[in-house]
């Protein structure tokens, strides 16, 4: 299912981003943001407990259909996570001289930004439909 992949994939870059903000604040924050103070690192590891809670709610929801109203809370959370997100990097890059780097965090973001918005407005995809149909008839 597509819906599957995009839960995946979801999870999956929330994970990565979650543990290492979570792990190594001290090594990944002063890189992207210069003069970054060594207290504020508590904020990184707030940050990283709420990106995970949300790849943990995406990955149990993986096999869900997603869009129109079909795991609304799913992809609203998701949807609302990424936009924030993703318009807070924008900001950001636009306003300050940050590292080239610093890219690889605004693609992803404004992507599941996308995505999510697009699932947020329209139906399932009709792929996900007819193999989610599939699997609920064989069920007892």
């Amino acid at each position: 299912m597509i819906s599957d992949l995009i839960s995946r994939a979801s999870a999956g870059i929330l994970a990565l981003g979650g543990l290492v903000l979570l792990f190594v604040p001290d090594v990944i924050l002063p890189r992207l943001i210069p003069g970054y103070p060594s207290s504020g690192f508590w904020f990184a590891q707030l940050l990283a407990a709420a990106w995970l809670a949300l790849a943990c709610l995406n990955w149990f929801n993986r096999t869900a259909l997603l869009g129109g109203i079909y795991s609304r809370p799913v992809v609203v959370s998701n949807a609302v996570c990424y936009f924030v997100g993703a318009t807070a990097l924008l900001k950001a890059a636009t306003r300050q001289h940050l590292p080239g780097t610093f890219w690889f965090l605004v693609a992803p973001a404004a992507l599941f930004a996308l995505v999510y918005g697009w699932l947020l407005f329209r139906g399932p995809f009709e792929r996900d439909v007819a193999v989610y149909s599939r699997s609920q008839q064989g069920s007892p």
